[in-house]
């Protein structure tokens, strides 16, 4: 067994013992998640995100088990670090390696972390499109993000090796992002409606095959009726379909966005699945301030913009010395300047 599945595998099962107590498995209660339990698993989440960084900075090395300067220069350049080695000690190069990784991870997790709050507000808008009671949010968010992470990891690993065999994919990528970022940097957002469960594509699909019970019996997703003997779903069951579709389509976004970062697969899932198990907690924060940031839309379009012309002009931002550093000081700048308009420069009150 390779040292990367070994690590892989350890990560893996340490990340879902920390889920089952996040996301409430290990109880059968259902409850509207309030302010302050949301606030400390955010805190908690982002906190081993943090940790994770300057765990990748001293050890980074265990994920594909380097132990000696040709593998290191191998993943140099099979993964298209691009750091110069020359006159350099095995040490020091490998602490050039691991600072390199750790950065490109917590520029990924902030990338992935920024563009999943656009896909909470979707998220939210569709609960209260489907009239979806507060105490639900919970079970639908817990099945969503696990199936956002199996999603993430065929993304990914699938993703990479396409590039590893056609590096042209990347220009497809970036052109879609500035293409992304332009279509919602120029969207009107006071006009984008609610979203009508009768006329989802995906609901009218999934009447074809399943039927679909009136109302929720509890919280199941589908139960078998005791006088007809008929399978129905319920409509939490669509709803969860309609919160996986929105992943997969933001996740269309997202990780072509962290591969303009890093190619190493394993970086760019370690960042989607730290910023993804935040989520949750993360979701019943933003519900209670969505209001405030309405900025913040346009600086994940110019955010959208910046990473694909990136990908576009790769070697060009490499020759002017472009380091993973500044992509993330912009990152963070653009981000931070979008909420900080949005409370300098609130939101207008609409007339009735």
């Amino acid at each position: 067994m390779s040292s990367e599945v070994i690590f892989f595998s350890v990560f893996l099962v340490g990340i879902f013992f920390i889920l089952l107590f996040d996301l409430g498995l290990l109880t059968k209660s259902r409850h509207e998640v309030g302010f302050k339990e949301a606030s400390i698993w955010t805190l908690v989440w982002f906190s081993l995100s943090i940790g994770f960084y300057f765990f990748l900075k001293n050890y980074g090395y265990l994920i594909h088990g380097i132990e000696d300067f040709s593998q290191l220069e191998l993943l140099n350049t099979k993964y298209q670090h691009k750091l110069n080695f020359d006159g350099v000690g095995y040490a020091q190069a490998l602490n050039l390696y691991q600072n390199q990784i750790s950065l490109e991870y917590i520029t990924g997790f902030f990338i992935e972390y920024s563009l999943s709050a656009d896909n909470l507000f979707v998220i939210l808008l569709i609960f209260q499109s489907f009239g979806v009671n507060k105490k639900h949010y919970k079970i639908i968010l817990v099945w969503g993000i696990l199936g956002a992470v199996i999603m993430r990891f065929i993304f990914i690993f699938l993703g990479a090796a396409l590039i590893q065999e056609f590096h042209w994919i990347l220009y497809i990528f970036g052109a879609f992002l500035i293409f992304s970022g332009f279509k919602m940097l120029l969207s009107k957002k006071n006009e984008e409606g609610d979203i009508s469960p009768e006329s989802h594509p995906l609901v009218k699909f999934i009447s074809k095959f399943l039927t679909i019970f009136p109302k929720n019996i509890k919280t199941v997703f589908a139960f078998k009726h005791k006088e007809h003997g008929k399978y129905y779903i319920t409509p939490l069951f669509v709803v969860l379909l309609v919160v996986e579709f929105s992943d997969l389509i933001f996740a269309v976004d997202s990780v072509p966005a962290i591969f303009s970062i890093t190619k190493d697969p394993y970086i760019v899932f370690f960042s989607n699945i730290f910023a993804i198990l935040g989520l949750r907690s993360l979701f019943f924060l933003l519900a209670r301030v969505v209001s405030l940031f309405h900025l913040l839309g346009y600086g994940l379009a110019l955010l959208l913009i910046f990473i694909g012309t990136k990908l576009l002009l790769e070697d060009w931002f490499a020759s002017i010395g472009f380091t993973p550093e500044k992509s993330l000081f912009v990152i963070v700048g653009i981000l931070g300047l979008s909420i900080l308009a949005s409370i300098i420069f609130p939101a207008k009150k609409k007339t009735v």
